[in-house]
């Protein structure tokens, strides 16, 4: 879905801040000497601040038009390369890393596979990182999916993937394990969590652009779609001063490979 809009995912989407990859630094003892291997790197938003770490990156990304994208973006750094492949058909040519990274992309992976894979990749006393962006609200605060909840409602009624962000408390309190529903067994010792509030401001037109470069708006049949966002655009330039935030929590969640 992304691959059809690598220029669009590129710019809109949220980043991740700095103080996530001091952070990732510090825990892992990551190093100019490190290898990382990044997992789903996209159009390489995470793995531009990997490379700037002057480690060692490996990058795959299945899309080959967001992977050919990450190369532009990645042209000036001599440490990184690029390969397109899944996580689950990648071929490792016998590679093993000190640090995964897999930056609003391990969810993608499947679960079966990827752990294992993970751990068979990762040299002894290695580690898995996970990075990503939880859309949140705040409590009185305006938060555009409640102003539009009607227009979700007339243009795509009935969809499971309508309704309000969780408050931002709430996903703070979920900071035990990997935040998913399947999860790596005993293949990686207790995880360590760090939180980061952030926040994107958008115009109208921008914030449809946002909601048009997501997955739960790219599986929308494109006449369903687009009235949808135009719709959404016009309300926050007519009703909300043409200005609309995007809350969010960025999360880093580590694990050190276990031994068994």
């Amino acid at each position: 879905m992304f691959n059809e809009v690598p220029e669009l995912y590129d710019r809109v989407r949220p980043r991740y801040p700095d103080e996530m990859f001091s952070d990732l630094v510090t825990v892992t003892g990551m190093s100019e000497w490190s290898s990382v291997l990044e997992v789903g790197c996209g159009t390489a938003q995470a793995t531009r601040s990997l490379a700037a770490l002057r480690c060692s990156v490996t990058a795959i990304e299945p899309g080959a038009e967001m992977a050919a994208l990450a190369r532009q973006r990645l042209a000036t750094f001599g440490n990184v390369e690029v390969e397109t492949s899944t996580f689950e058909d990648w071929d490792d040519r016998g590679r093993r890393f000190d640090v995964l990274v897999a930056a609003s992309a391990w969810h993608w992976v499947d679960p079966s596979i990827g752990w294992q894979r993970a751990h068979d990749v990762l040299r002894p006393g290695g580690w898995m990182a996970l990075l990503g962006n939880v859309v949140v609200r705040r409590p009185g605060e305006a938060e555009v999916y409640a102003e539009t909840a009607d227009l979700h409602e007339r243009f795509s009624p009935g969809s499971p993937d309508w309704g309000h962000p969780p408050l931002e408390d709430d996903v703070r309190t979920t900071d035990g394990g990997w935040g998913l529903a399947d999860g790596p067994g005993g293949l990686f010792g207790p995880t360590i969590v760090r939180w980061y509030p952030t926040v994107q401001w958008f115009n109208g037109n921008g914030f449809a652009d946002l909601l048009r470069s997501t997955s739960v708006y790219r599986k929308l049949d494109r006449d369903i779609r687009e009235p949808l966002l135009d719709a959404i655009a016009e309300h926050i330039r007519t009703r909300m001063g043409d200005r609309a935030s995007r809350r969010y929590l960025s999360f880093l969640r580590i694990g050190q490979r276990a031994e068994r």
